[in-house]
């Protein structure tokens, strides 16, 4: 019971995981170098976590996530 529980979690999940995923690389509107800077951003921060009672080593969290502001200036001289 518990096994065909989580499927169906993990299931639904997946789906609306890859469902964002589509519309953000389809959208015009959405900021889709910001987004995959912000996830590689997160996954760097949970690798450092895992290694660092192996490593010893103190982490320093980033935290900040691309500015949607960064490409403006860029944007209007390219027009």
């Amino acid at each position: 019971m518990w096994n065909s529980l989580t499927e169906t979690i993990t299931t639904i999940a997946l789906a609306i995981v890859g469902l964002a995923l589509v519309s953000v690389l389809v959208s015009r509107n959405a900021n889709t170098a910001g987004v995959i800077q912000a996830g590689a951003s997160g996954f760097g921060n949970d690798l450092g976590v895992a290694e660092s009672p192996v490593t010893g080593s103190n982490i320093s969290y980033t935290l900040s996530y691309p500015s949607s502001m960064a490409n403006v200036g860029n944007i209007a001289a390219m027009n």
